[in-house]
């Protein structure tokens, strides 16, 4: 069973919050509901969500061929699971370096074939959020 505490959360922040310093990147780190860790990046000097959209919006353009694309938004949430394709460059060194930090000392038991899931803990990473969207510092 998936579970977070605030200790383990006060162990993993201090390279957490190191990792986004390098990159000029401001964040929060918290625990929702004692299952997930979650990152959430408010500003920085990386255009974070217009290298997730430029990424990944030519990736699925052929899923729409008829329809218009889903539209840019002043945030994102990132796919753990897929961050290494929905960004390019410095962005995707940053996400895919702070998925490893999240992700120290946690364990992955889980089967898909059998509906069996035994994870440490999830892990989310918002960047901005619907009402208030992420800053690029210049």
């Amino acid at each position: 069973m998936a579970y977070m505490s605030q200790d383990r959360k006060a162990t993993l922040a201090p390279a957490i919050k190191a990792h986004c310093a390098a990159y000029g990147v401001k964040a929060t780190i918290a625990v929702r509901h004692n299952a997930t860790l979650v990152v959430n990046i408010k500003s920085g000097k990386l255009p974070l969500v217009d290298n997730y959209f430029d990424t990944v919006l030519p990736q699925y353009a052929h899923r729409y061929p008829d329809h218009t694309p889903p539209a840019r938004q002043a945030y994102c949430d990132v796919n753990p699971y897929h961050a290494q394709d929905h960004f390019t460059g410095a962005c995707k060194s940053f996400i895919v370096r702070l998925l490893e930090l999240m992700n120290i000392g946690n364990h992955d038991n889980s089967d898909i074939q059998t509906d069996y899931f035994d994870v440490g803990w999830y892990k989310d990473i918002n960047i901005g959020s619907w009402n208030k969207p992420y800053q690029v510092i210049k």
